[in-house]
């Protein structure tokens, strides 16, 4: 059994109801982070001088400044950014991206694998991006992992290992040559043959393949598994590719992004698997809940740790059951967020129960928001589930698969 720790750093105090890092099995899970003083928004030191429009870079600002308070992180942690093993980065505007990463690259000698997406919004006014990192404690022994895949332009690792667990980078269907290659896009002769999103999608999971091969492990060791889809309209196709890749597929959570860094694509693909061996994995069923009409699994196990699904609140017969909507003869009275948020994490009681979890020992949590005026409400309902509340990352994002649905929660746990 695994007993979480909560990390507190000299860093400033967040106004929202989460944990500024967790340790646990000898990873550290880390609150995503903005630029902020949570009092006066974006500080000085993070924002242009407004006399001065045409000095500096604010995006510059705004990474420097989170780097620098996630470096005191890792440190209250026992860690550094020589052991991150996996990074997502949140941007509001990917033409932001190039003077990110070169900021990001005076922090890290061997970059780690990375994701990064476009974001509907942020929580707080005027920031520009927000990063989400797991490390491992000082002691690991981390492997950078590379395969015959095509090498990225931007700074960062294919894969990394740590101990059994594998962190892959999110996938594009590119070649970093030419952008979208010929073999992941519909020949332009033929533009009523084929799929586009089956396309990318299926080289996407090719080269993934590769990676977790040069890894010591495969698609079947999968326990985790995020994607990002610039328009969910694709869902349907994309799934039915996936299906071909995984005969017990992992967890999984699916959000629209505003826009991915390679011209065309369509979708990215980020995965957490393990090395078999002394472990193993087991699927979590029998929770009561809904069943759910994609290609996923609710949770899996694998040692002590306890990787969950995206969930939404529904009942996948109905849409939004009627206990997760105020009733429309009483239009004012309830608060739609509030239902759906408290639908959601009874569900999530359920498969943390079968797991052998629980909420306390939630170590990492993601909310995707449809609209971020809702999350004070839903922050309301949060703090009834959480005495000590997880770490946490939030983030607009442009769509969630389940009509009318406001918000979709991923979480990782411990037995």
């Amino acid at each position: 059994m695994t007993t979480p720790r909560a990390v507190s750093s000299n860093n400033p105090k967040p106004l929202a109801h989460y944990t500024e890092a967790t340790i646990a099995g000898g990873l550290v899970f880390l609150a995503g982070q903005l630029a902020s003083d949570f009092k006066n928004g974006v500080p000085e030191e993070a924002r242009k001088h407004p006399s001065f429009p045409f000095y500096g870079s604010d995006i510059k600002l705004q990474s420097r400044f989170i780097l620098n308070n996630i470096k005191n992180t890792l440190e209250a942690a026992g860690s550094s950014f020589d052991q991150v093993v996996k990074a997502q980065v949140f941007l509001t505007d990917l033409n932001d991206f190039a003077a990110f990463d070169e900021v990001w690259r005076q922090f890290f000698k061997v970059p780690p694998p990375r994701t990064t997406v476009g974001t509907s919004g942020l929580l707080v006014k005027d920031t520009l991006i927000e990063i989400d990192l797991i490390s491992a404690t000082s002691d690991g022994s981390l492997i950078a992992v590379s395969s015959s895949n095509p090498k990225p332009l931007a700074n960062y690792t294919e894969a990394t290992r740590i101990g059994d667990f594998v962190f892959a980078a999110g996938q594009l269907a590119s070649d970093f040559k030419t952008g979208v290659p010929k073999e992941a896009r519909k020949d332009p002769s033929f533009p009523f043959y084929g799929s586009d999103i089956k396309l990318q999608t299926r080289f996407v999971m090719e080269h993934l393949k590769n990676t977790f091969a040069a890894a010591g492990t495969t698609l079947d060791h999968v326990v985790k598994a995020q994607v990002f889809l610039t328009d969910l309209d694709h869902f349907a196709a994309f799934d039915e590719v996936w299906r071909e890749y995984f005969k017990v597929p992992p967890p999984r959570t699916t959000v629209g992004t505003t826009g991915l860094l390679i011209k065309d694509t369509l979708v990215e693909i980020d995965l957490i698997a393990y090395v078999p061996g002394k472990t193993s994995h087991q699927v979590v069923s029998d929770t009561g809940n809904p069943k759910p009409l994609a290609n996923y699994s609710e949770a899996v196990t694998v040692g002590d740790f306890v990787f969950a699904a995206g969930q939404l609140a529904t009942d996948f017969k109905t849409g939004i059951p009627k206990e997760a909507r105020k009733d429309p003869n009483f239009p004012f009275y309830g608060s739609d967020i509030k239902l759906q948020t408290r639908y959601i994490m009874e569900n999530l009681k359920r498969t943390l129960a079968a797991s052998g979890s629980a909420l306390d020992k939630v170590i990492k949590t993601q909310v995707f928001l449809i609209d971020l005026n809702d999350f004070a409400a839903f922050d309301e309902v949060w703090k009834e589930y959480f005495a000590v509340p997880p770490p946490r990352t939030t983030i607009g994002t442009t769509g969630l698969l389940i009509k009318d649905a406001l918000i979709e929660i991923d979480v990782i746990a411990v037995r």
